[in-house]
């Protein structure tokens, strides 16, 4: 059983640990650094990304989510979660930063403010399905590196799932819609650095 921590500083924390218990992890808050080294795998879940930014600060977190980014940790971003491992944020707040590793920019509330949340359903590539997307305050992806994936795209193009390597990031929540594909994405992200380890090792 896998640890798979969800940075536990803001935002809708419980939903992304009840996901990832329903589908077989130790799921665990994780707000400290000796927490972070503890798990293979993080979800940093929707909330206000400026503050989710100030707080990792606060509690000395920034720098070891940037390492184990780095070191290849696989990390699931879900809306404030996707801003912050964007490499560039459009629209930030003064002094706003992100912990990067997804080479894309990035636009904050590109879809207005609360009242102007919806669903959708969306083609994802890899996926057999469409999925039923829950966009609340949501981001979009504006600009994307040669080396990101576009996973998904609303129709008029706009895109809302990316995957870099062992990075992914959503502009939606499918914890909130009931959606697991993309969190067995994620544990299956951390199932394969697990085998890769052991088979370098080995």
């Amino acid at each position: 059983m896998p640890r798979v921590g969800v940075l536990a500083l803001q935002g809708d924390v419980r939903e992304h640990i009840r996901m990832l218990t329903r589908l077989g992890a130790d799921a665990v808050p994780v707000r400290r650094p000796e927490e972070l080294a503890a798990v293979s795998g993080l979800a940093i879940p929707g909330g206000e990304s400026s503050v989710i930014d100030k707080l990792s600060r606060i509690f000395g977190m920034q720098e070891p989510i940037r390492r184990a980014i780095a070191d290849g940790l696989p990390v699931y971003g879900t809306c404030a979660g996707l801003i912050l491992l964007a490499d560039r944020v459009a629209d930030g707040i003064a002094g706003q930063q992100s912990f990067g590793g997804l080479d894309i920019t990035v636009q904050r509330n590109a879809f207005g403010s609360q009242v102007d949340s919806f669903e959708t359903e969306l083609a994802v590539a890899g996926f057999d399905e469409p999925v039923s997307a829950s966009f609340i305050r949501a981001p979009r992806v504006i600009e994307v590196g040669a080396s990101v994936d576009v996973l998904a795209t609303l129709p008029d193009g706009d895109i809302v799932a990316v995957r870099q390597g062992t990075l992914l990031g959503t502009a939606f929540h499918p914890e909130v819609s009931g959606e697991t594909r993309f969190h067995e994405l994620l544990l299956e992200m951390v199932r394969m650095r697990r085998v890769t380890r052991v088979t370098v090792q080995a």
